[in-house]
């Protein structure tokens, strides 16, 4: 028996499903495309179970026009789930805060960007009962900002220039302005973009030389991921592993800055056993513009 207007104005359609597609079509003038077949389906949809689910960063933004709740999700590649969980993220947060939610995709991948920019829409053609439009930052609209200068007036935006474009063929030039740039902000907060950038390059190369422009202006050391680093020295347990490194590093540091590197000084650096001097001379190599200059006396 029907007990109430609430109850009978949803069950009419449990008796006759039909009825719902013909509102759909009569009443509301949808274009709901004629169902070749209609089910009902268990109206519970109380997890027994809790699920966890979370988003990666959530932020909550005070603003003139309102406060928001910047969802920020991090995508390595494409995952077609997310067309279920994304939506469900968003209006629960809505559901719990009233505040409204925006979401935001970053990836280091063109492909991965491209997929999650498209528009998620559910509902049929023609008229869709939700649509998410993700934001996507990744390699197509984050700057590459390769100048020292640039780099210097937003050093955030540099830290993500180099984590989205670290691995590319301007991964030198992206590296060097930030590690220049990380030099005029104080020594805690660069250690943590440090730290970002190192976890972001997966090329080797351009991870083993970030490293080592940050060893030569001795900013990493100050995180902790350098003791890892410390402890593999340790290991060797030798004095000449510490020097073969600073000799090795040198040289590196001007060749992946496209500096030509001549044999007498390739030669002069290989041969230098002092662990200090081959320090300056490291860290002279990431502002030198010809080789010659690691030598150059005060």
């Amino acid at each position: 028996m029907v007990s109430s207007s609430h109850e009978a104005l949803h069950r009419i359609f449990q008796k006759d499903p039909t009825l719902l597609t013909k509102a759909l079509q009569k009443v509301l003038h949808v274009p709901f495309p004629e169902p070749r077949e209609i089910a009902a389906m268990n109206v519970d949809l109380t997890e027994i179970e809790p699920v966890e689910r979370r988003v990666d960063t959530l932020l909550r933004a005070e603003t003139d026009e309102g406060t928001y709740l910047l969802v920020v999700e991090s995508q390595r590649k494409v995952d077609e789930r997310k067309r279920g969980s994304w939506p469900y993220y968003l209006s629960y947060l809505y559901e719990k805060y009233r505040c409204e939610p925006v979401l935001i995709v970053t990836t280091q991948s063109s492909t991965t960007a491209k997929w999650a920019s498209q528009p998620i829409r559910f509902g049929f053609r023609g008229w869709h009962s939700m649509t998410v439009r993700p934001l996507v930052l990744g390699p197509d609209n984050v700057p590459l900002i390769t100048d020292e200068r640039q780099a210097e007036k937003d050093v955030p935006l540099a830290v993500l220039s180099a984590m989205t474009h670290g691995s590319g063929p301007q991964a030198p030039a992206i590296l060097e302005s930030l590690a220049a740039a990380l030099r005029t902000i104080d020594p805690d907060s660069a250690a943590v973009f440090v730290q970002f950038v190192d976890s972001c390059l997966a090329d080797p190369q351009a991870k083993q030389m970030w490293r080592d422009l940050m060893t030569a202006i001795q900013y990493f050391w100050r995180h902790p991921l350098a003791e890892q680093v410390r402890e593999e020295g340790r290991e060797q347990g030798l004095e000449q592993g510490r020097i073969q490194d600073r000799q090795e590093m040198t040289l590196r540091i001007l060749e992946w800055r496209g500096i030509q590197v001549p044999d007498p000084v390739r030669e002069r650096v290989m041969s230098c056993t002092d662990l200090a001097q081959l320090e300056t001379w490291a860290q002279r190599a990431v502002s030198a513009t010809d080789a010659t200059e690691l030598f150059a006396e005060g």
